[in-house]
């Protein structure tokens, strides 16, 4: 992707992360009642939608309801698509298997995009499916299905841009599964910044409160281990990985990015 396209992602997904920091803090100083955070998973967020057009529809949740719009798109000859976006856990819930086969039969332009960040809620994949995933479920419906990298903000983005080509050409649903994880916030919350080109970190303080929860209902402490959840923060989170990709083409530096999270804060 040339550069000014990467910046925009990396900025993107940055802002998301504030967001996340500042709001998830507000919920816990009584402002807000409820808040899911996005920590870890800015990578699937932000380099799917990317991949879409601005007439294309965009649902957060309901496989069927994603589907029957799907469907009235096809019926009206309309060059859009659609894509839903749910994780692991509610991909083995009933409106999903029904919107698998619905979309496969009626040749509906969708993009089922699945976030699959190793737990539904407090449950562990491995005690969710005895299968290969969530993608080897899809030829078995007609769907073309793949698994990527979901901390790769750039497979995200070549997987999304493809696969809504294919909706809109063919009306053939297709099915992501993007393998990623719910991180802890604190590194990238409010030292994102201190990522130098060589890989590593310097004065890094991991606020033990921002953790990457499931919400800010849940206490993920009880069924993650600290070890599992540094070991994922610091090898592979998606906004470090790309902030070194930018670092090492000279195309951002610690100055701008001291500004640009100075930037962050004051446009949340």
């Amino acid at each position: 992707l040339p550069k000014e396209q990467v910046l925009k992602l990396y900025k993107t997904m940055t802002l998301l992360n504030t967001m996340d920091r500042i709001l998830y803090e507000s919920q816990r100083q009584g402002r807000i009642s409820f808040y899911m955070t996005n920590y870890g998973e800015e990578g699937t967020h932000v380099g799917s939608a990317a991949a879409l057009d601005d007439g294309d529809l965009v649902f957060g949740q309901y496989r069927e309801a994603a589907v029957g719009a799907a469907y009235a798109i096809k019926r009206a000859h309309a060059s859009r698509a659609v894509i839903c976006y749910f994780g692991e856990g509610a991909a083995s819930e009933g409106d999903a298997h029904a919107g698998f086969n619905f979309a496969a039969t009626l040749d509906c332009p969708v993009v089922f995009f699945c976030r699959n960040n190793g737990y539904a809620i407090s449950t562990p994949t491995h005690e969710q499916y005895r299968g290969d995933g969530i993608a080897a479920r899809g030829p078995g419906y007609g769907l073309l299905s793949i698994r990527v990298d979901g901390n790769d903000v750039f497979a995200v983005f070549n997987a999304t841009r493809e696969a809504r080509r294919r909706a809109v050409a063919e009306n053939q649903p297709f099915l992501i599964e993007a393998m990623t994880y719910r991180y802890p916030g604190g590194r990238t919350g409010v030292h994102w910044g201190l990522l130098v080109p060589t890989g590593t970190y310097r004065d890094l303080v991991v606020p033990t409160e921002i953790i990457g929860h499931h919400s800010t209902s849940d206490d993920s402490s009880a069924y993650r281990s600290v070890d599992e959840v540094s070991y994922w923060d610091q090898q592979d989170h998606p906004i470090s990985r790309l902030r070194l990709y930018m670092g090492n083409r000279g195309w951002w530096d610690e100055e701008q990015e001291k500004g640009w999270r100075k930037s962050t804060r004051r446009m949340v």
